[in-house]
């Protein structure tokens, strides 16, 4: 437990430089003026991180001599609270205007560099956090609430703790904030969070390979339209347009102000380039390339010609004076193609061709050998006889498909043959069935004929005996 709570500062990360210091933790800041002699000194004014994204900016009255990593207790209502330096100097007020704090009030103390006692303290307090988000979990659902508890945070003193939840719509919480005093014995807030930030406080790693730029450096988020893919032509795919969060990737927004400058170097889309060739509709473009394909067809890829957007401002100019440019290329050149490549013109047994094999012992060189001459020998009979069916099949095609009348003479016979050989066999099976008739007919009669003078011997010995 004491290392899945465990602090790490200085080079147990492997990064010592000033201006780095520890990148463990999210929302990191590079200290460039890190080297600067008197940055340090130049303001009290110092930066502070807790659980995940949360920061706060605090006084050093005291003057301690802070560094990034240092855990240190600083003042909270109530109590105090445990957090780890991340920046110091100038850039700390560049920090706070960025976000927002216009309240002196809002700036708090920084009591002292913690001391064994308080880490103590605040690993008890983070121990508690998972077992206190399952429970207030069940709490919120008995008590029919439509909202869900992302995570909890505890002070570093155990007398407070903050619930981050996400709702849809408005929720009353008042009853659940009793119960939940009632059980925990803390002081309970209660802070709305979106989407993005539940992305943010978890983490994870993105489509682009990366970790998540909510949960390493993003704090303040941006709306996020779809006209931003529209801007640098991405496909209106809500399975990839979508980020962790199950929103709009932020990424979205970060050349999209390039694409816009870009875009408005090419032509309209709507402009049909008219050559003494044919007419020539936008097929797709290259925005930062500058480069726009046209293609004879306006639903289909046909002919396509790619020219540069200058090029085609030029021939739209051209079009408007009532002239046409020869093609679409410069000085009317024409574009290389690529002729078609036919399967057939080459050797067709390329396929059939055996395999080189390796080097082995002597002694089974000559028996490969022998075995390669016999699979070189049946290859070449079996490319005979797929000639053969080539050019038969060749005939046969130029001829418009029709059989000889030979061979229409012979299925006939064939035909005529098998009608014949049916009848003959069911003939055959009607003798046998009659045959058989005939001969249970003649067993019944001499089974007859037999029983006949055993009943009259009977009747004489009777008689006698009278």
């Amino acid at each position: 437990m004491n290392n899945e709570y465990e602090i790490k500062t200085g080079c147990d990360r492997g990064l010592c430089a000033c201006a780095v210091g520890r990148q463990d933790r999210q929302l990191n800041t590079y200290d460039w003026l890190a080297d600067v002699p008197g940055n340090a000194e130049s303001t009290d004014l110092v930066e502070v991180q807790f659980k995940h994204t949360r920061k706060g900016y605090y006084h050093n009255v005291n003057n301690l001599e802070l560094k990034k990593g240092d855990v240190v207790a600083v003042e909270a209502n109530p109590g105090h609270d445990i957090g780890v330096v991340t920046l110091t100097g100038r850039l700390v007020k560049l920090q706070i205007k960025k976000a927002n704090l216009k309240s002196a009030e809002d700036i708090k103390r920084i009591y002292r560099i913690a001391r064994p006692v308080d880490m103590d303290k605040f690993r008890e307090a983070k121990a508690r956090e998972h077992a206190t988000m399952i429970e207030s979990r069940q709490i919120a659902k008995n008590l029919g609430l439509q909202m869900k508890i992302g995570d909890v945070e505890y002070q570093g003193d155990c007398n407070k703790a903050i619930f981050y939840y996400i709702a849809d719509e408005r929720v009353d919480f008042r009853q659940l904030i009793k119960v939940l005093a009632d059980t925990f014995h803390v002081r309970i807030e209660m802070k709305q969070i979106g989407a993005r930030q539940e992305a943010g406080r978890i983490g994870g790693t993105g489509p682009c390979g990366r970790e998540l730029c909510c949960a390493t450096w993003m704090k303040n988020f941006v709306s996020v339209s779809t006209n931003a893919a529209r801007f640098q032509d991405i496909s209106l795919n809500p399975q990839k347009l979508a980020g962790m969060c199950a929103k709009l990737k932020c990424c979205l927004n970060y050349e999209v102000d390039d694409y816009i400058e870009a875009s408005k170097r090419l032509p309209s889309k709507e402009v049909v380039l008219q050559t003494q060739d044919a007419d020539y509709y936008l097929f797709k473009s290259d925005i930062l390339a500058g480069m726009i394909t046209y293609s004879t067809d306006k639903n289909l890829a046909a002919n396509l010609e790619t020219i540069p957007a200058a090029r085609a401002k030029q021939i739209i100019e051209i079009n408007r004076s009532g002239e046409k440019p020869l093609t679409l290329q410069e000085n009317g050149k024409q574009t290389e193609t690529n002729g078609s490549v036919d399967l057939l013109s080459g050797d067709i047994n390329r396929f059939d061709r055996a395999k080189k094999k390796k080097k082995r012992n002597n002694n089974n060189r000559e028996r490969e050998n022998n075995r390669e001459r016999g699979t070189r020998n049946q290859q070449q009979g079996e490319n005979q006889q797929r000639g053969e069916n080539l050019q038969r099949g060749e005939s046969q095609q130029r001829s418009g498909g029709q059989q000889p009348r030979n061979n229409r003479e012979r299925n006939n016979r064939d035909q005529g043959q098998r009608e014949r050989n049916n009848r003959e066999n069911n003939q055959r099976e009607n003798n046998r069935e009659h045959n058989q008739r005939e001969n249970n007919r003649r067993n019944d009669n001499r089974r007859n004929d037999n029983r006949g003078p055993r009943n009259n011997n009977n009747h004489q010995h009777t008689d006698a005996k009278e």
